[in-house]
């Protein structure tokens, strides 16, 4: 039950929605844009950002992000192993 409050708290005075918030954090994570890049995409729908805004929000947010992304990711375990793979150089 406490979770949801956390949650209320990370977004308390925020001027934008949360989904907002969250895509340009989770896109800038994700894809490595750039915040101006964000600014750009984020106008073509409509909204009116500073780069500024999505820096505070990467800087506030991300360990939030991490720390609910390792509850849900899954190890790929101690070892893995790759099929050989015979290359030819020169006919050797």
């Amino acid at each position: 039950m406490g979770q949801p409050r956390n949650i209320e708290r990370l977004f308390k005075g925020r001027h934008f929605v949360r989904e907002v918030i969250v895509l340009c954090v989770r896109w800038y994570l994700r894809y490595k844009l750039s915040f101006r890049d964000l600014v750009q995409i984020t106008a073509e729908c409509g909204l009116s950002l500073a780069h500024i805004t999505i820096m505070r929000w990467v800087k506030r947010l991300t360990l939030e992000f991490l720390k609910r992304w390792d509850r849900f990711a899954n190890s790929a375990g101690r070892s893995w192993r790759v099929d050989e793979t015979n290359v030819k150089v020169r006919g050797k």
